[in-house]
């Protein structure tokens, strides 16, 4: 089944499950702040909190970079929660794709459930948070500056790609967890590293030249400067990143569904 695989298989069989993702996606949102007094304020209030803390700590603390000290303080705000939710995306789906095929062991043991949908379903949740913070962004651009770049419209060419990646990566670390309840606590000590290694509280302008080219190969770090350049400075990120970073996300999407469905059998006897 594997070699019969194209980069489209993933879309055909999403379709084709797409009752069911929806009705998953809409469960996990329910359920996210049941109980909760504040509700989904939550998911404003949260990256609201992450975002003063970050800025007064950069700001006063470590220091504004040079690339942000022409801009004042709000732009560097706003530089900063941009790249955080970017990278929220990525992280959010790193802590929970290697545990998802154990918390939903009941369902793959039980019953012949589809296990490569929890991938979609995670991730459209993920983006649904993501979409509140990038609302609140965009409410404290206008305040701030008064307008939004025109380059905003090319947001889906660099969005799409950005969730095709999240997808591979997130097959990847399911089929990978299933073996070993390992890779959750690894990514748990390799994320917040990959952190700071992300331009979120730096641009790429700020890291000395010879460094440049290994910053790179970060494709999250690639996504928050594309991000950026399209939200809140106005340009076209370079052609060369942007190829780079395409068929990067491609292949990181195409093989981690075909790892996936390779094992996908044996992932009942492991878990």
């Amino acid at each position: 089944m594997a070699a019969q695989l194209t980069l489209a298989s993933p879309l055909f069989n999403a379709w084709h499950f797409r009752e069911l993702i929806r009705a998953v996606v809409r469960r996990e949102l329910a359920a996210r702040f049941r109980g909760s007094i504040l509700g989904w304020l939550w998911a404003v209030f949260g990256p609201l909190v992450m975002l003063s803390a970050y800025t007064i700590i950069f700001s006063n603390a470590v220091g504004v970079p040079n690339s942000a000290k022409g801009g004042g303080l709000g732009t560097y705000a706003l530089s900063i929660f941009s790249g955080l939710i970017v990278f929220n995306l990525f992280s959010e789906l790193a802590y929970r794709a290697p545990g998802m095929l154990h918390e939903h062991v009941t369902f793959i043991k039980k019953s012949i459930f589809p296990s490569e949908t929890l991938a979609w379903t995670a991730t459209i949740r993920a983006l649904v948070y993501a979409a509140i913070s990038a609302a609140v962004l965009l409410v404290f651009q206008i305040t701030l500056t008064h307008h939004l770049p025109w380059t905003i419209v090319l947001l889906p060419l660099a969005l799409i790609p950005y969730v095709m990646f999240l997808l591979g990566t997130c097959w990847f670390l399911m089929a990978l967890g299933s073996f070993t309840r390992d890779v959750a606590h690894l990514m748990i000590s390799i994320v917040p590293v990959l952190m700071f290694a992300t331009p979120i509280f730096y641009t790429i302008d700020d890291v000395p030249v010879h460094l440049r080219r290994a910053i790179h190969f970060n494709i999250v770090g690639n996504y928050v400067e594309i991000m950026r350049d399209l939200l809140l400075l106005g340009r076209i990120p370079g052609p060369y990143l942007m190829l780079g970073t395409l068929v990067a996300s491609l292949a990181t999407f195409y093989f981690g569904y075909r790892i996936f469905m390779q094992y996908k059998a044996v992932f009942v006897d492991v878990i």
